[in-house]
């Protein structure tokens, strides 16, 4: 797994041959153990040193780490007929070890960063890469300034993410001809800036997928509530006609108990009238998709989704489309998962914000990579495991968790990937799921220490299969 992940740096160029080498060298040590503190994965004081230099070295910026696995990423994009630029931001919280220079969260009390990640993501949920990444902090003298920072530009406010986000996605979408690029994000990304750059954009342009947070106006008034009223796009859907009805099988969340709902389906299109207090702005026409679930708990875990979009909606087939790909932006959440209960990233303890970043830069690459691997077995499990894992990798797996003699053959990925992830406490079990990322990254954890003893003491004494 440490060799495919240097793989991800290739052509990284941060100025010197040395740096180069060192940056491939930090990344297969952090990948090697995900969990373990920076001083725990590399081996001895001098590799310890080394990548703490290499975090401190003001000539490397992220954003030439990270710039080898974007490349890398689209062109796995470029194999792909559609791709979701899944878009969303999480919370690092380092309140109880802050670098010396670090800022706030929400409140003065709480320190760390904000990371917005753009994850480039098939329909069948298979992460192909990190393509946009942001991080950002509070000064403690600009909290509470809600409504002054309304009267902002949208470029000067923190909301401006989202909309850089699509144009980043639209960027993609010239880069990557032949692939249909549609950018997912949830109700912070309900920015009518965006609706508006999209319907005048020239040429190549990303689709979008957005969950409404506002219920903004139609063009058309509403006497009825008053002269000046007009009425609501959430009541004109509500109102048209039911399109089909679906059951789908909720996931157990801390929120709410796994269930069956029942869903009911409509959608229309509509022109949409700008902000009041930007009403010089164009008026914006797009389509809506509500999903609402009938007979639920009542207990405010119903579903209820307004999905805005640029996609078609003439067939039941378009809709549905739709909330499958809005259901795929879950991956990101999964990511973040990945990235702070995996990699462990609020653990990690830098003097400054600067090395931080450039630490945060690898570990990027390290969850994404266990998530494509989590995902690629339940897209291609016929795929050989040697397409990702090499041969001390998948040999030693094979003889510590069977106990049989190793095949000619290499068995599979969805076989092997059964294997290494028994290692980190997957039951296997004939009615289970497929793995996620947890057993997988504790798997890869303990896999790297067979295969290091697999190519120290040699397989020579390993009896092979007739």
């Amino acid at each position: 797994m440490c060799d495919g992940i240097a793989d991800e740096l290739l052509g990284i160029d941060l100025g010197d041959i040395r740096l180069n080498k060192r940056s491939k060298q930090v990344i297969e040590a952090l990948a090697a153990n995900p969990e373990a503190s920076i001083n725990a994965s590399c081996e001895g004081w001098n590799d310890t040193l080394a990548a703490y230099r290499f975090f401190d070295n003001d000539a490397v910026t992220p954003e030439q780490i990270l710039q080898p696995h974007r490349e890398a990423t689209k062109r796995r994009m470029r194999e792909q007929p559609v791709v979701l630029i899944v878009q969303d931001t999480t919370e690092l919280d380092y309140t109880q070890h802050p670098a010396k220079d670090a800022r706030c969260l929400n409140t003065e009390q709480r320190f760390g960063l904000y990371e917005h990640v753009l994850l480039a993501v098939t329909p069948d949920k298979l992460c192909l890469g990190v393509v946009g990444t942001e991080s950002f902090d509070r000064a403690p003298e600009s909290l509470g300034q809600t409504k002054e920072r309304r009267t902002l530009p949208i470029e000067e406010k923190e909301s401006f993410r989202w909309l850089e986000g699509y144009r980043l996605a639209c960027q993609l979408a010239v880069e990557c001809p032949g692939t249909q690029i549609v950018s997912v994000a949830d109700r912070e990304a309900d920015i009518y800036d965006i609706f508006v750059d999209a319907q005048q954009q020239s040429g190549p342009r990303a689709e979008y997928i957005i969950r409404a947070k506002e219920d903004r106006s139609t063009l058309e008034r509403d006497p009825e509530s008053g002269p000046r009223a007009y009425h609501k796009v959430r009541d004109e859907v509500s109102r048209s006609k039911l399109r089909t009805t679906r059951t789908i099988e909720l996931c157990q969340t801390p929120k709410r108990a796994a269930r069956q709902a029942y869903l009911e389906i409509r959608a229309i299109s509509v022109q949409v009238k700008p902000p009041h207090a930007r009403n010089h702005l164009l008026s914006v026409t797009y389509n809506v998709v509500l999903v609402e679930e009938v007979g639920g708990p009542g207990d405010g875990t119903d579903l209820s989704w307004l999905l805005i979009t640029t996609l078609p909606i003439e067939t039941v087939e378009d809709m549905l489309r739709v909330i499958d790909y809005y259901v795929a932006r879950w991956t990101v959440e999964i990511y973040f998962r990945t990235l702070k209960t995996g990699c462990r990233v609020e653990d990690i303890q830098l003097e400054t914000t600067d090395r931080l970043k450039r630490c945060l830069a690898f570990y990027k690459i390290i969850a994404w990579r266990v998530l494509y691997l989590t995902y690629l077995n339940r897209t291609c499990p016929k795929l050989p495991c040697t397409a990702v894992f090499d041969e001390s990798e998948w040999k030693s797996v094979w003889r510590v968790v069977t106990k049989k003699a190793i095949p000619k053959k290499p068995p599979t990925l969805s076989q092997f990937m059964k294997l290494l992830t028994q290692l980190g406490g997957y039951n296997n079990r004939a009615t289970e799921a497929p793995p996620g990322p947890q057993p997988l990254w504790v798997g890869l954890r303990r896999m790297t220490d067979f295969a290091t003893a697999w190519l120290a003491f040699g397989p020579k004494k390993v009896m092979y299969k007739e």
